[in-house]
């Protein structure tokens, strides 16, 4: 079944000019468009690769792979758009490769007794705890643990609706699948997370995987440096 076509967005004549201007070595632009970006694109990351540095590292990846690829952005969706499928492109590549180096570290590593992941040692629901015993950065800890025991299917879908807040169209767009998809895989996600968490604290969710000042300086500062380093 095809997918539904996303209207050719207002902006998309800014979208080519800004393009442009990168493509022609316009930083500035650049650092500009990263900045804006650096928190959807760190999310979309995160949410497949569940790694805070392997995520860090994919946007970057991205960003440098983007600047490079600039001069072929012909504007056919957003610029964001097509810069958020690059990170996800790049995540999914970093996560088959780490999964294919943990296979083979199966039979390299035996397990020492003491091991014990924070999965199997937390609660299963806290539904029941006192909201006033919870400080907002331990309730984003539970949701964003939460959200990273989601299936990968419906993980990414629950990030860039719930949390991004990107509409049906824009997320179908992103990951090229279909709006009934996108509708289906979020309510099975939230589903899965009033289960565990017994209610949802929406009010958490805009801030979940929050993206710190220090992060967004240390991305554009180090795709500078690679820029700069480039032949």
């Amino acid at each position: 079944m095809p997918l539904a076509l996303v209207k050719p967005p207002e902006n998309h004549v800014a979208d080519l000019h800004l393009a442009q201007r990168i493509a022609q070595g316009d930083r500035q632009a650049f650092i500009g468009l990263m900045r804006s970006l650096n928190q959807r694109m760190y999310r979309s990351a995160r949410s497949i690769l569940r790694n805070d540095a392997d995520a860090e590292e994919a946007v970057q990846d991205a960003f440098y792979k983007a600047y490079c690829a600039m001069h072929r952005f012909r504007g056919n969706s957003a610029l964001s758009t097509w810069l958020v499928r690059i990170v996800v492109n790049e995540s999914v590549r970093r996560l088959r490769k780490i999964n294919h180096m943990a296979a083979w570290l199966e039979f390299k590593d035996e397990p020492s007794d003491g091991d014990i992941s924070m999965e199997t040692s937390m609660p299963l629901s806290v539904g029941g705890m006192p909201e006033e015993n919870l400080a907002g950065r331990q309730v984003r800890h539970i949701l964003e643990t939460r959200i990273d025991q989601l299936p990968d299917l419906f993980r990414m879908v629950f990030v860039l609706r719930a949390v991004e807040e990107l509409s049906v169209e824009e997320t179908a767009a992103l990951l090229q699948i279909a709006p009934a998809t996108v509708r289906s895989r979020y309510f099975r996600a939230r589903r899965l997370l009033r289960e565990s968490l017994g209610s949802m604290p929406k009010d958490a969710l805009p801030e979940s995987f929050s993206f710190a000042g220090n992060r967004c300086n240390r991305i554009v500062a180090n795709v500078l440096t690679r820029l700069d380093a480039a032949p």
